[in-house]
Parts: C-alpha cells; structure tokens; sequence
C-alpha cells in the first residue's frame, strides 16, 4: 500500500544514502519556491503602497483647468486663451446630475517660490488656496485642531485660515496656540481657525502641508481675482465612471467658452480614476510576470528531481528486477518511486514556503520599527490563498516528478536487469 509504513522506511532510506545529492536535489525546489514567494510578497508590498498612497487622494475625482485653443471654432482663432468662471460653477451643477462633489480652485505663490505670508518676523513661502469646503472630501486630510472651512465662511467672504501643519511650525512657536491668532497673506490679515495634517506621502504631503486654506470668495476679493476660476476639482457619485463626469464637464465649458467640442488639447485633466487603474494594471502584469519568472524557477528544480529519480532508478536497476522477480507489482514500484519523488519535493518546496514567509515577515517588522511603513513599500506578504495553491503545486509536481522515472522503472524486465547489472 502506498502509505504502507515499510514502504516510507524504504524511501528514507534510499535518500539517506545519498544525502548531498538528496540536500542539492531539494535546493533547487526550496529555491524556486523561495523566490516565488519573496517576489510575490515585494510585488504584494509595492501594491499595497501604491494603493495607499493612492487613497490619500479621491479615486473617483478628475481636475480640469483650461489651455488653450488649437480649433477655430465660431470666428474665434485658433491659439485663444480663456478662463473659466463662477457661472461655470452653477452650469456645471446645473447639468451634470452625477457630480458628488464640485470644488473650484484658485492658488497663488507655492511653498518653493517667494515669501508670501507672516506673523510677525517670521514669514515662510506657501501654497495659498482659495476653495469651498468640498475640497476637504476631495484632498483628504485631518483636523487636528480647530476646525475646516464652512459655507457661512463662504457667505460671508470671512478673513479665515485653516493652515498645514508646516506653515503651524514655521509661524508659530513650539506649543503655541494658532488658534484665534492672525497671520498676514500678502499684506491682508487673516484669522487662523484651523489646523490640518495632508494625508498624502512624501513629496506631495510636504507640500500640501505648507499649504494655506481661505474661502474661495474671499480670495477673489482679497487678491483681485475676480470671478475667475484657475480650475475645478470634481467627484462622481457612486457608482458613476469619474470618467464620464470628465466628459460631461468638458463638453459643459466647451460650450459655455466657445471651444470646439473637437478640441482636444483645449483642456487640461488629470483623471485620478484613470491613474488608479493603471497602477492595478501595472500591478498585475508584475504580479503575472513574478508567477513566471518563479514557476520557471519551479520547473527548473522539479526538472533537477525527475533527472535525479532517473540517475536513481539507473542505480537501483538490479534492485528493483530482482523486486519484480520475487512478486513486487509494477503499482508497487511505481508508487515508491512517486512517493520519494513527493517527499522529496514536497519537504524542499514547504520548507522554502516557510522560510520565505518568514522573511517577508521579518521585512514587515523591519519597516514597522524603522518607521519606513508610510513610503511606498507596505505589508509585504502572501496570502494565505497563495500557500495553499504552493502546497498543491508542490504535490503535484512530485507527482510529476516522479512520473517518468517510475514507469522508466517498471519497464525494466527481470531477466535483463539481473543479467545486465
């Protein structure tokens, strides 16, 4: 029987006489599944913190800001530049049913340009936003002291400002309260009622971090804006492609400006939605060309244990003729042969599982303790989906393994084993 207890004696036996070719033979599947497994989890952990940094910022927002012509188009030339609006705010709205949210924008200065804002003399240069409070549902961020923006705020073109937590430690003492206290924003004084940290990584979260938040009429009114418009953020409500909101929205100020609805250079826009996918597509192909890269490595050292099992059947030709003269069943040496096969796959290939869990989570600790775990690396790992599928393959590439080799077996004839070897 193929779990018979002399049978497994008989197959450890025969590997503990050969143990450094035993030891070489497993190497080679230890090592594919080894690399299998750590490549999957870095490619887990790329993942993981490019989502991550992804949902700092709305998957389902697009930004739209206009170029400039490249149609003529109702007798105006080509080449024309124009500005939105506050009546794109209200047309927008008006037509587009499937915006969330609407968030128009302005900005001046930026935290790597010139001196822009003070308290007293200590002064910094800052990104300043004029936004309505929809802004905090699209930029994600948290309060972490006073409060955001409101439509009261809005109304009534208050001198409110709710500042990044660099612009807090640039203006402000250690410990010092901003709350209630005035900072000056190109010579107009502006009371601070809010204190925000960016949910963003690196870069762009030192940046949003030296930005400044006003009401968007009141930085018409202060900075002589207007009633223009630099550009709009937008969301889509559940459900909705962003894309089509894009589309809508485009054709919406296409019209309202006289663009042709040809034009295609006419507006800028950056599609988080479509940004997001790409990073999932790229993910998967990475994830696709990991799986074979690491099965290649699986196969090679399967390959190395089928032509071990052959050079073993070779040596133990007399052996297994003498086997089948006496009686022995050609299921009998085939299972036996099969079984060494899967052992012998099957202990290198879990033991390499095991090891290369266990360095992913030694990595995942490492960043954890290091404080690296907000960069772009995050949780790397295998589910536990993944090891079962291994742990079948495994087996099955035992089976496999085997294969060859044991019917190599058991088409050795008796008589010309015995007088051959």
């Amino acid at each position: 029987m193929v779990f018979d207890k002399d049978n497994w004696q008989e197959i450890i036996s025969a590997l503990k006489k050969n143990k450094l070719r035993a030891v070489l033979t497993a190497f080679g599947v230890f090592w594919g599944v080894f690399m299998l497994i750590i490549m999957l989890g870095s490619g887990n952990g790329l993942q993981n913190g490019a989502i991550k940094d992804f949902k700092k910022l709305a998957t389902n927002s697009v930004f739209i800001w206009p170029r400039q012509t490249t149609v003529s188009y109702k007798g105006f030339p080509r080449g024309r530049r124009f500005r939105f609006n506050n009546d794109d705010i209200k047309a927008l709205k008006d037509n587009i049913p499937e915006i969330k949210y609407i968030a128009p924008r302005n900005k001046l200065g930026g935290h790597r340009g010139i001196s822009n804002a003070n308290r007293g003399e200590k002064n910094g240069a800052f990104s300043i936003y004029g936004d309505f409070p929809e802004i905090y549902f699209i930029k994600l961020m948290d309060i972490t002291r006073g409060r955001f923006m409101n439509y009261l705020d809005i109304k009534e073109k208050r001198k409110i400002a709710i500042i990044g937590t660099r612009v807090y430690k640039i203006l402000f003492d250690p410990q010092e309260e901003p709350l209630e206290k005035y900072i000056k924003i190109q010579g107009v004084y502006f009371k601070v009622v809010g204190v925000f940290n960016s949910k963003a990584m690196g870069d762009e979260e030192e940046e949003e971090n030296q930005a400044i938040f006003i009401p968007f009429t009141t930085f018409q009114q202060a900075f002589n804006f207007g009633n223009r418009v630099s550009w709009f953020s937008l969301t889509s409500v559940e459900h909705v492609p962003v894309t089509k909101v894009q589309q809508k929205a485009i054709a919406v100020l296409a019209n309202r400006h006289h663009v042709s609805p040809i034009d295609k250079l006419a507006f800028g826009h950056w599609n988080t939605e479509k940004e997001f996918q790409k990073f999932v597509g790229l993910f998967r192909g990475i994830r696709i060309l990991v799986w074979f890269v690491g099965t290649m490595t699986l196969i090679a050292g399967i390959i190395g244990v089928s032509n071990i099992m052959l050079v073993i059947v070779k040596e133990r030709t007399r052996e297994i003729g003498i086997r089948r003269a006496i009686g022995a069943t050609p299921w009998k040496i085939i299972s036996n042969i099969i079984l060494e096969s899967i052992l012998l796959t099957a202990f290198a290939g879990y033991f390499g599982l095991v090891v290369g869990v266990g360095m992913l989570e030694l990595v995942a600790k490492g960043l954890v303790m290091f404080g690296s775990s907000t960069d772009m690396f995050q949780n790397p790992g295998v589910d536990f989906q993944i090891a079962i599928i291994a742990l079948i393959v495994l087996i099955v590439s035992g089976i496999l393994a085997g294969m060859i080799p044991a019917y190599r077996a058991v088409s050795i004839k008796p008589v010309y084993a015995i007088r051959n070897v």
